[in-house]
């Protein structure tokens, strides 16, 4: 008995020593039971199952000094309801807890159902697509929703600029690419034609709720009248304010449509940007990739781009985040695909040290990863100016408003966060959104997001919602690519974050005001850093594009030793509406189309009219300053005291100091083609910058091999004796590392 007992003993130390060795570990299989402890042998099936396990476990056991692993094995797992993770889930700096997939195996956790190729059967009622002919009509298929399990289609909603991120209704997925909802044309634009009525104009204050009227200029129009929910989505005024908006009528005799909402500006006609598609129409099913949902019937319609009996086909079904990590800190979710849901893929708040790695976030209504709260308005019918509202967890809404009204807003981001070697894309509604750290306090969040790609971001919601988004202080955005977006690449909010190794590439390709990399209106957002990045082939020649936009009352930029080449902007790599201590130094530009820095004098020009508004007793600005953080009190007073005398009256009542440029510098830059005066100045004497020791060429100034894009410096370049002191810019280091 005493040696039986002595065995046990043995054999319980020598289990206590591996697990000091191994982590604990839990296994998902699709193929296994929930029922099962969840060991290699017989895992669980779920990831449900596999939190309660590890829940269970740490409420017993607490962390292990080696932490805990949950290890999915291959396959689809779709999600009826968020997966979120708490503080009861995560463990310690030393030991996190992690959730990762097998090794070498694909893990696929979805917020959508994925349907079975034999569902899809042959359209009977040719008639719904006269306008095809019969070849092409077989092509289509029909799927049964309630048939398939479905019985919730979700609603169309409008959304764009300034209005609440809304979940997108059902969307359909093929082979992991978003399908297209039918649609006139099938590229390119219709333009806005002779406007009959502008429609009420929320900005200033109309609150009627009154629709556009204006005459359509494509006869196809006409072929729609039996279409029951037409939307059109386009900029119906500014070429940087989308909007999604209902058609209330279409008047075949008079040519004309009316919509059945306004837009914040009212519409108007007669330039390029100013234009629509038609879309969720089913005469216009007519191309491989389109589908339509018949939400009376509950049938959808689509013509598969490939066979579907070898593809992969889905539906997004989960309005809520596919994850939320909420309070919990250190944990891990590593090479993991998450697709497939009508909101947001990854959701992050509070919490410290949290990791995500190597995943792939594709195919979602709104954003891939967003970090922080967004917000609901208390009135729908709230413009910008009069918007009040309150935070909200697990959806965007709102969020624009709210931090346009409450710029030191802190979203609970949480801090010392990093995402990591990720690849965003399909995303409705921008990529990443990275918050964290005190605006109000200067204390830094620590978030970081680095060596992610980032494209195709704007499906649905188009200006402001960039490849990443950045607010609160001290967040860092580093060894990212950025690509493949009609709007911007970076949009900024707060206080000392980093730009740095970034390629931005084929952004702002087909919008009007708008910019790669973009800040503005709160001077007190100071301390924002661009250096070594690669911003090359953007913007649209035809359109008020801009590098860096500094955009109104913007202070306290420094842009240094990037390389901007062959970008198509008529306003300069750096632009700005009457800035303050913005400084550009040691970069290297290529193939300007025009002037590099574009300094404008705004408050004299064109905003004349909104002084009092921007610097009066209830300016925006103003509020900003002195409501919002206390720009002249620690830590504001101490950190930036060149901040102080922004409010300083030159004329009592009508003229204050931060209405003149001051403290801006463009110096030792390289200028390779272009006019040889690199700076224009708009608005006469307050637009200011001082211009020294650039150096504009015409030729190779000598790169290692300018034709094949190596941007490096040769050791004895002709820059480095025309600049003094230039330095090269680390053009091997800029990118997403291996």
């Amino acid at each position: 008995m005493i040696f039986k007992a002595n065995r046990f003993l043995l054999a319980a130390l020598f289990l206590m020593s591996l697990s000091s060795v191994c982590a604990q570990r839990f296994f998902v299989d699709s193929n296994g039971n929930d029922l099962n402890p969840g060991t290699e042998k017989y895992p669980v099936r779920s990831l449900h199952a596999a939190q309660i396990l590890v829940r269970n476990y740490k409420s017993i056991n607490g962390v292990p000094d080696t932490g805990i692993q949950v290890i999915i094995r291959n396959g689809y797992y779709d999600l009826p309801q968020s997966l979120v993770f708490d503080e009861s889930d995560g463990g310690t700096k030393a030991a996190p807890v992690i959730w990762q997939a097998a090794a070498g195996e694909k893990v696929v956790i979805t917020g959508g159902k994925t349907i079975m190729p034999e569902l899809f059967q042959p359209v009977k009622n040719s008639e719904l697509f006269r306008g095809l002919n019969p070849e092409a009509v077989s092509e289509i298929r029909v799927l049964d929703l309630l048939e398939a399990g479905i019985n919730n289609t979700g609603k169309h909603k409008q959304y764009g600029h300034t209005l609440p991120v809304v979940p997108a209704p059902m969307e359909l997925f093929f082979n992991h690419e978003p399908m297209i909802l039918a649609r006139f044309p099938n590229q390119g634009f219709i333009p806005i034609g002779n406007v009959k009525d502008p429609g009420s104009v929320p900005r200033t204050g109309d609150k009627s709720g009154r629709g556009a009227i204006f005459n359509y200029v494509n006869p196809r129009h006409s072929k729609w009248t039996a279409e029951p929910d037409i939307w059109l989505q386009g900029t119906f005024n500014y070429g940087f304010a989308d909007d999604y908006i209902p058609v209330a009528a279409i008047d075949t005799t008079l040519q004309t449509i009316q919509l059945a909402r306004p837009h914040l500006y009212g519409v108007a006609s007669g330039k390029d940007f100013q234009h629509y598609v038609a879309m969720n129409i089913l005469y216009e099913l007519d191309a491989p990739g389109e589908y339509y949902v018949d939400r009376h019937k509950n049938l959808l319609y689509f013509w598969p781009p490939a066979d579907p009996e070898t593809s992969t086909v889905m539906v997004s079904m989960l309005e809520g985040p596919v994850l939320a990590l909420e309070g919990v800190s250190n944990l891990r979710i590593s090479n993991l695909t998450i697709e497939g849901g009508r909101g947001i893929g990854i959701y992050m708040e509070r919490g410290e040290g949290n990791l995500i790695s190597g995943c792939t976030v594709r195919n979602m209504g709104t954003t891939g990863i967003f970090m922080g709260q967004g917000a609901i308005a208390l009135d729908s019918t709230m413009a910008v100016d009069d918007y009040k509202g309150i935070p909200v967890s697990r959806q965007v809404g709102s969020l624009q408003n709210h931090i346009y009204n409450n710029t030191a807003w802190e979203r609970r981001a949480g801090s010392n966060h990093r995402i990591e070697h990720c690849e965003v894309y399909n995303t409705g509604s921008g990529g990443i959104y990275l918050s964290g750290g005190s605006k109000k306090n200067l204390i830094y969040g620590n978030n970081v997001v680095e060596n992610c790609s980032v494209h195709d971001y704007n499906r649905r919601t188009k200006f402001l919602w960039s490849g990443i988004n950045v607010d609160g202080c001290g967040n860092i955005v580093r060894h990212n690519e950025i690509y493949n977006s009609d709007w911007q690449g970076i949009y900024v909010h707060g206080n000392e974050h980093l730009f740095e190794y970034n390629n931005i590439h084929h952004v702002t390709l087909n919008s009007d005001d708008t910019s790669p990399w973009y800040i503005g209106r709160d001077p007190s957002d100071r301390g924002n850093i661009i250096r070594f990045n690669y911003f090359h082939d953007c913007g649209n020649a035809n359109r008020m594009n801009m590098g860096i936009y500094c955009d109104d009352s913007s202070t306290g930029v420094t842009i240094y030793s990037n390389i901007f080449q062959n970008m198509s902007m008529n306003y300069g790599m750096l632009f700005s509406n009457t800035g303050w201590d913005l400084v550009m130094r040691n970069n290297i530009i290529i193939n300007p189309l025009t002037h590099s820095a574009v300094i404008s004098a705004h408050y004299y020009t064109w905003a004349a009219g909104g002084v009092q508004a921007t610097f009066g007793p209830d300016g925006l600005i103003r509020k900003r300053l002195t409501q919002s953080i206390q720009f002249d009190r620690p830590p504001y007073s101490t950190r930036y005291p060149e901040l102080l005398s922004y409010l300083d009256p030159i004329v009592e009542g009508k003229e204050w100091k931060g209405m003149r440029s001051l403290g801006n510098v463009f110096q030792q830059n390289l200028i390779v083609g272009g006019p040889d005066n690199p700076v224009n100045l708009l608005g006469g004497n307050y637009a200011t910058i001082e211009s020294s020791g650039n150096w504009v060429t015409q030729k190779d100034p000598g790169f290692v091999d300018l034709k094949n894009g190596n941007l490096n410096l040769k050791p004895n370049a002709q820059v480095f004796r025309k600049i003094k002191g230039f330095q090269p810019v680390p053009f091997d280091r800029i990118g997403i590392e291996k």
